[in-house]
Parts: structure tokens; C-alpha cells; sequence
């Protein structure tokens, strides 16, 4: 009952700090601190699809090394494509598993297990919410529920964004946090 309260406070906490902001990045940041941070997890990161190579391209991370971050282009098709067509997908054991892209890398970044949660606006996926620890996690129901129920609200936000400022799609909300003018703290990993 315990892990139930303290889940549904930080669902709480999320939803207001992401719905009181209209800018992208500081959504996408708020999302993946929020979302380590609940789960106590080692980092967590938000990427979106990029329809044109079908490769996942950053958004933001927390507590991932930028070594690990720049390891290669992520395959939407490889990547632990299952959850961007079938829904959440958890991987147990990253050193053993084929639907990880870059096991090595994960090995040497200290990963153990993977959430990995698609994240839609208007029933069409548009990128995806990682979850990653750094000892081996069976995750539960609720820490399953948790982070889809943030990845939702976190697709909503920057649906709205994505409205209020014009832009056509997810990737060009992207681009717009890559501009070096804009740059903040997107791509901050502590």
C-alpha cells in the first residue's frame, strides 16, 4: 500500500510540473528527472521518432553519461522496437536480451534493466520514455502504469506545444530545442 501512496504522489508531482509548462524542452526535462527520480532508477531519457530516417533521436536524459548517450543512432526498428508498436516493453537483463541495440555500451554504462513505454499523441506513437536501472529490476505493474501514465501526459504536453507554437511535428519541436540560441538544459546528464 505504501509503494500504491507514493506512486500516485509522484504521478501527482509530474502532472503538475509538466502541465504547468508550454515549452518542449522544459517538458521533455521535467519528464525524465520526474520519472527517474519516482522510481529511483539510474536514468531515464525521452526520445522521438524521426519518421524521415526512423532512428530515435534524444529529447532530453538524466543520469545517463554522455559517452553512453553518443554511442550511435538508434534504430527505431531494432531498438527495442516492441514498444513503440506493442506498447511497454521491460528487459531484465540488458547483457542478454536481442531487442538491445547496443548491449556492450549498456554493459559499460552500468545498465542493468530497461522500461521502455511508448509515447503517442492521437493514437499514433511519437517517440518513447526509458526507464533504466542500474541492478537488475523486475518492474511491477505500477512502476509499469507509472511511467506510461507520465509518458501520456508528457505526449499531451508537447502535443500542446507542438500546437501553440505551429510546429508541424514532434521532430521539429526537436529541432527547436537543438537551436543553439535555445539551448538550456535538454541535454543535461548529471
Amino acid at each position: 500500500m505504501e509503494k500504491h501512496r507514493m506512486h500516485y504522489e509522484n504521478l501527482l508531482k509530474v502532472t503538475q510540473a509538466i502541465s504547468m509548462s508550454k515549452d518542449p524542452e522544459d517538458v521533455v526535462v521535467t519528464t525524465v528527472e520526474a520519472v527517474k527520480t519516482a522510481l529511483k532508477a539510474k536514468g531515464a531519457a525521452l526520445f522521438l521518432v524521426n519518421k524521415k530516417t526512423d532512428e530515435l533521436q534524444l529529447a532530453s536524459a538524466n543520469g545517463l553519461s554522455r559517452e553512453y548517450l553518443d554511442k550511435g543512432p538508434l534504430s527505431a526498428a531494432k531498438s527495442i522496437a516492441a514498444s513503440l508498436k506493442e506498447g511497454p516493453v521491460a528487459i531484465y537483463d540488458v547483457s542478454d536480451d536481442p531487442r538491445i541495440q547496443y548491449p556492450k555500451a549498456a554493459k559499460k554504462e552500468g545498465i542493468a534493466s530497461i522500461l521502455s513505454v511508448p509515447i503517442s499523441i492521437h493514437g499514433q506513437v511519437i517517440g518513447t520514455l526509458r526507464v533504466y536501472t542500474a541492478e537488475p529490476w523486475e518492474f511491477t505493474i505500477d512502476d509499469v502504469n507509472l511511467v506510461q501514465a507520465v509518458a501520456q501526459i508528457a505526449g499531451m504536453a508537447l502535443d500542446m506545444a507542438r500546437l501553440s507554437k505551429g510546429y508541424k511535428s514532434s521532430i521539429e519541436i526537436l529541432k527547436s530545442m537543438r537551436d543553439p540560441k535555445r539551448f538550456k538544459s535538454a541535454k543535461r546528464t548529471p
